[in-house]
């Protein structure tokens, strides 16, 4: 089987990893991949999603798996492409991929389907945008997409302005609105489903750590580590009540409005005092929750998401471990600023009994890693017990370094 993956970072590395290990035959390719990658899966060159159907067609590829949520809504969209040339796309298409694309697209779809979620105003200018914030904390999100950036939980008028600065005079994210949204309280959870039309299958949850530093202080990223347990992070009757309040109506919800979907789902989860509410839905798989949870799935995973991609969930071909998993990210000087890049790694051939995802890195012409990002490494570690994975991802973690590394040292220990 000829896969494509799209997409260069951490958990496409990690995507393409599965994919390598998978009992069939594969032969893997990766656009537009990195040093890491290629390692793995055959460099791709392409500069439009056209070019990219060419080689598709050219190379007779069998799938298109998509890592990055930008391919899913840039030009036609990945699958609209790939449905062109008649090669399954795991992946959704442009219109449903919308589910991340708009904030407020997302809130207007929960609403209409009784999905539990925060309420929240929509606003286009700063001076809107002041008016509607009545109470601190408060919670604004730019309607687009903007790397896992686009969030600001502020406590205070001033950390509001300097936010609403960002997006409306500075334009950091670029054009678009901006939801000012009622503040949840309570712990987070991740929930991952595998989507074929109205079937779909949940995968481990999973937590992950956006501050940059320890005891959840300092600037949001795009996340500093994540834990997964396929049964030890919630409990079963939770689960449950994610399943039937949360995912089963997105689903139907779905298929109601007419939106197809064939790919991952991602719902990030507040758990309040009044139930589970969505804070936020992505139409891939999380990173670095990716990173975490990936390893924790056995089985064919490459036939799996090439059944989910032709319309059927072949659930015979996978199982999870009831192991946890642990990622620790390793992140650059600067970040998530000014990020200072060309570092050499040091370390990485001191590890042992982990799996170390590359991020943001590239190969120099001596073959030495470089730092190339703002999250470097994932350091990923399982364990029978949760202290087993903690303390084996720090301990690999801690032996690879370089200049200015940034390691938060509580994840996998906070909150539990």
């Amino acid at each position: 089987m000829r896969i494509l993956v799209v997409g260069k970072g951490g958990r496409e590395h990690a995507l393409v990893t599965a994919l390598h290990e998978s009992p069939s035959e594969t032969e893997l390719f990766a656009f537009p991949g990195s040093d890491a990658i290629h390692t793995l899966a055959r460099p791709v060159e392409a500069d439009s999603l056209a070019s990219l159907a060419s080689f598709m067609q050219r190379e007779q590829i069998d799938l298109c798996v998509a890592g990055e949520e930008s391919y899913l809504i840039k030009e036609e969209g990945l699958a609209a492409a790939c449905a062109a040339i008649c090669v399954p796309c795991w992946g959704p298409p442009k219109e449903s991929a919308q589910l991340e694309a708009s904030k407020d697209f997302a809130k207007r779809f929960m609403l209409r389907h009784g999905i539990p979620t925060a309420a929240y105003e929509r606003v286009t200018n700063y001076e809107e945008a002041l008016a509607a914030i009545t109470a601190y904390p408060t919670v604004l999100k730019f309607d687009g997409l903007a790397a896992g950036k686009g969030v600001a939980i502020c406590h205070d008028a001033s950390t509001a302005e300097a936010f609403l600065r960002e997006v409306f005079v500075e334009r950091r994210f670029g054009p678009g609105d901006l939801l000012v949204e009622e503040c949840l309280s309570g712990p987070e959870i991740s929930i991952f489903a595998a989507v074929s039309d109205g079937d779909y299958q949940i995968f481990a949850p999973a937590r992950d750590y956006k501050r940059i530093r320890d005891n959840d202080e300092g600037p949001n990223t795009g996340g500093m580590g994540a834990v997964s347990c396929r049964q030890g992070m919630v409990s079963t009757e939770l689960l449950e009540e994610i399943e039937r309040t949360v995912v089963a109506p997105t689903i139907l919800g779905l298929q109601a409005d007419g939106l197809p979907y064939r790919g991952f789902l991602y719902f990030g989860l507040m758990l309040t005092s009044a139930g589970p509410k969505v804070l936020e839905y992505n139409c891939r798989f999380g990173d670095p929750e990716a990173q975490a949870v990936l390893p924790l799935v056995k089985g064919d995973f490459a036939r799996y998401v090439e059944s989910g991609a032709r319309g059927k969930l072949d659930r015979s071909l996978i199982q999870f471990s009831p192991e946890w998993s642990v990622c620790v990210i390793l992140a650059a000087a600067g970040y998530p600023d000014q990020v200072q890049t060309g570092d050499i790694i040091h370390g990485l051939d001191r590890t042992s009994g982990v799996r170390v995802y590359h991020a943001g890195t590239r190969k120099d012409e001596d073959g030495n890693y470089l730092t190339q990002g703002g999250r470097v490494l994932a350091v990923v570690a399982q364990g029978t017990t949760r202290e087993e994975a903690v303390t084996q991802a720090h301990q690999e973690a801690s032996k690879i370094h370089f200049d200015g590394c940034q390691r938060r040292t509580d994840i996998g220990r906070l909150h539990f």
